[in-house]
């Protein structure tokens, strides 16, 4: 019961995440439709996981059909943004059929260009890698020329500009000019969900991780 009540707290923090700077300011066009579409699918992991424990609860998530886009998260992970990227990569080499973002706490703002500004587009409430199929990738971006699959990977990750006039490269320049726009307001939201966090995690004896 314990358990169950901490795992829905963790998912409530993402939902807000979610809904309130995702959704809320056009920063994924899929991100609505896949969650209320039951598309979307959580799990959350505790402790310090090993890569293979990403590895089982990812390949889990993706095994079931419906799925399109799969969330873990390790909300009690202390782990620095450069030693989680590693951590991706090490995922995503064992999940070749799946593209795999690595989605962390400590991200500052960077406007200088779209690729700069990726790492705050994925300043979640906990650690997260977020998991699609390369086939629906490769149906998303469905326009010449066609992507291979480490370029589909690379450009998912934030590794790499997508090639011009790729849809990853619209919704890149898109969201560079909403941040722009609302910086303010969306540094404002995620703090407001961060402080939603700290209190509700004491509250139910969740150890914070993120940052070390």
């Amino acid at each position: 019961m314990v358990a169950a009540m901490k795992t829905a707290e963790v998912r409530r923090i993402l939902t807000r995440y979610l809904e309130e700077v995702v959704e809320r300011y056009e920063l994924c066009p899929w991100a609505r439709a896949a969650r209320e579409g039951g598309e979307l699918a959580v799990a959350v992991i505790w402790g310090a996981p090993d890569r293979y424990a990403w590895v089982r609860a990812a390949s889990e998530l993706l095994a079931v059909e419906a799925v399109r886009v799969a969330m873990v998260i390790a909300p009690e992970l202390a782990i620095a943004p450069a030693e989680f990227r590693a951590l991706r990569d090490a995922v995503a080499a064992q999940l070749p059929a799946a593209g795999v973002a690595d989605f962390h706490p400590d991200a500052a703002l960077d406007l200088a260009t779209p690729a700069r500004l990726v790492p705050f587009l994925r300043r979640s409430p906990d650690p997260m890698l977020q998991l699609v199929p390369l086939t629906l990738l490769a149906t998303a971006r469905a326009a010449p020329p066609a992507l291979d699959r480490a370029t589909q990977a690379s450009a998912l990750a934030g590794r790499s500009e997508p090639p011009r006039g790729d849809v990853a490269d619209r919704i890149a320049r898109a969201n560079h000019a909403m941040v722009t726009l609302h910086a303010a307001a969306i540094e404002r939201a995620l703090a407001a969900i961060a402080e939603d966090r700290r209190t509700a995690y004491a509250r139910m004896g969740i150890k914070a991780g993120a940052c070390r």
